[in-house]
C-alpha cells in the first residue's frame, strides 16, 4: 500500500506517548451489571465495570429490554432508509413528541448519535444565520468544536466557564450580528457544572441565542430527568438543547429540542440529518420506555440513590488520601498525571483485580491530566468500593503514585 509508512509513524507515536487506547471486548450479563465477562487473547475473566456511560443501568432494564423486543417484532431490525425516504416510523414520532415535551420545547428531532447531533446542528447554524458569531467554552465536546469549525462562522474560545472572558469577547464585537453561546451542562472529564445562569444572563444581554450540550445531565438531573436546566429552573432560558440517548437512557442517539422553526429548518438543511438511516426502531422504542420510566417518582429514586453512591465513592477515595477530583457532578475522575502509568494502573486493576476503568489521556484531557474516571451507579455497593479502593492503593504504591496532599 502507498503511503503506509505515515501510518506506521502516526501509531509509533501514539504508541511513545503512552496513548494507544486498547478496547475490552465485554459481555455484559443481563440482570448482573456491572459485573461482565472480559475476554482476552488467553482466557476470559469476570470483571467489574466502573466507567460505564450508561449511568443508571436502562441498559438492562426490563421495561426498556421488552419495549425493544416488541419493536423488533413488530417493525423487524432496521428503519429502511432515512427519515424522508421510508425511515420515519410510530416510534421516531412517538420520541420526539416526548422529548420535546421532556425538554417543554415545541419540538425535537432524532439523530444516530449525541455526536452526530452537535456535528450537524452547530454547523447548519452557520448555514442558517448569516454573519453568525459562535461563543465557544474551551473545554466543549469534540462534536461541538468539529460542528463549530464546520459552520463557516466567526468563532471565539473563552476560558472554560470564565464569565467574565466570555463577556469581554461579546463586548468586543458587533452588537448587530447574530450570535449563539454553546456550552455543557455536565463536563464529563471533570465532572463540574457549567455556568448556566450566568451564561443565560449575558446571552439575554448581548441577544445571543443558547445552545446547551446535557449529554451528560439527561435522565440524571431535575425533577423529570431533563438535566442540569430543568434541576435550575432555566430551561425555559436555553434556545436549543442537545441531548443523547446513550447514556443515562441506557440506549443509543442523539437528539435536539428547540421552537418548532428552529427543528424545521434543521431538519431541512442538516446534512448530517438528511443522508442519513435513521435510527433503528428498535432503538427509538427503547429510549421512548428508558425516558418515560425516568420521568416518574421510580425515575427520582434511582437519580437520588445515585447521586449518594457517588458521593460514597468520593469520600472513600478522599479517606484513602487519594487525589480525587473536586467534582459537583456524578463524575468521579482521580488524578494520575502521568499516560503511561496512568495505563500501567488500569491495566493492573483489570488483569490482577478484576476491575476495569478506562484510562483517559490526551487529546481527551489536556497532557499531565491524566486520570481515571469512575462512574458508580445505583447498583455499585459498599463492599464493591472497598475492594476497588484497596486494590487501587495496592497498584498506586507500586507505580510509585503521590497520594493527595
Amino acid at each position: 500500500m502507498k503511503h503506509l509508512k505515515a501510518f506506521e509513524d502516526a501509531l509509533g507515536n501514539i504508541h511513545s506517548e503512552g496513548r494507544y487506547r486498547v478496547f475490552i471486548d465485554l459481555q455484559r450479563h443481563k440482570g448482573r451489571f456491572p459485573k461482565a465477562t472480559a475476554r482476552f487473547e488467553d482466557g476470559e475473566r469476570e470483571v467489574t465495570i466502573w466507567c460505564s456511560n450508561d449511568y443508571l443501568g436502562m441498559g438492562q432494564d426490563d421495561d426498556v429490554i421488552n419495549s425493544m423486543h416488541d419493536a423488533i417484532d413488530s417493525f423487524g431490525a432496521g428503519s429502511g432508509g432515512t427519515r424522508n425516504i421510508s425511515g420515519t416510523t410510530r416510534y421516531h414520532v412517538e420520541l420526539e413528541r416526548e422529548l420535546a415535551d421532556l425538554h417543554e420545547k415545541e419540538a425535537a428531532l432524532l439523530f444516530t448519535s449525541g455526536y452526530v447531533s452537535n456535528d450537524a446542528t452547530l454547523s447548519t447554524l452557520g448555514k442558517i444565520m448569516k454573519d453568525l458569531i459562535i461563543y465557544s467554552d474551551q473545554l466543549n465536546h469534540a462534536s461541538m468544536i468539529e460542528g463549530i469549525r464546520r459552520s463557516g462562522a466567526d468563532y471565539r474560545v473563552f476560558r472554560h466557564n470564565d464569565v467574565d472572558h466570555l463577556r469581554s469577547l461579546l463586548e468586543n464585537d458587533d452588537s448587530d450580528r447574530p450570535k449563539v453561546i454553546a456550552f455543557e451542562s455536565v463536563y464529563s472529564m471533570d465532572g463540574d457544572f457549567g455556568r448556566m445562569k450566568e451564561i443565560c444572563d449575558l446571552a439575554d444581554e448581548f441577544n445571543a441565542l443558547t445552545y446547551l450540550d446535557e449529554v451528560h445531565a439527561v435522565g440524571m438531573y431535575g425533577q423529570e430527568g431533563a438535566g442540569v436546566a430543568q434541576m435550575l429552573g432555566v430551561a425555559d432560558r436555553i434556545d436549543i438543547v442537545e441531548g443523547t440517548l446513550g447514556k443515562a437512557f441506557g440506549v443509543m442517539g442523539g437528539y435536539i429540542a428547540s421552537k418548532a422553526t428552529v427543528i424545521d429548518a434543521i431538519r431541512s438543511m442538516a446534512s448530517g440529518f438528511i443522508f442519513s438511516t435513521s435510527t433503528c426502531p428498535v432503538m427509538a422504542a427503547g429510549a421512548l420506555a428508558s425516558i418515560q420510566k425516568l420521568r416518574t417518582d421510580e425515575g427520582r429514586k434511582l437519580r437520588a440513590i445515585h447521586q449518594a453512591k457517588a458521593a460514597e465513592l468520593k469520600q472513600k477515595f478522599r479517606d484513602a488520601g487519594l487525589p480525587v477530583m473536586d467534582s459537583p457532578s456524578h463524575i468521579v475522575p482521580l488524578l494520575v498525571g502521568d499516560p503511561e502509568r496512568c495505563k500501567a494502573l488500569s491495566d493492573t486493576l483489570l488483569f490482577d483485580f478484576g476491575i476495569y476503568v478506562q484510562p483517559i489521556n490526551y487529546p481527551t484531557v489536556p497532557r499531565g491530566t491524566e486520570r481515571l474516571r469512575f462512574t458508580p451507579s445505583p447498583v455499585h455497593d459498599a463492599v464493591m468500593m472497598d475492594e476497588l479502593v484497596e486494590a487501587i492503593l495496592a497498584v498506586w504504591k507500586q507505580l510509585g503514585l503521590d497520594k493527595a496532599a
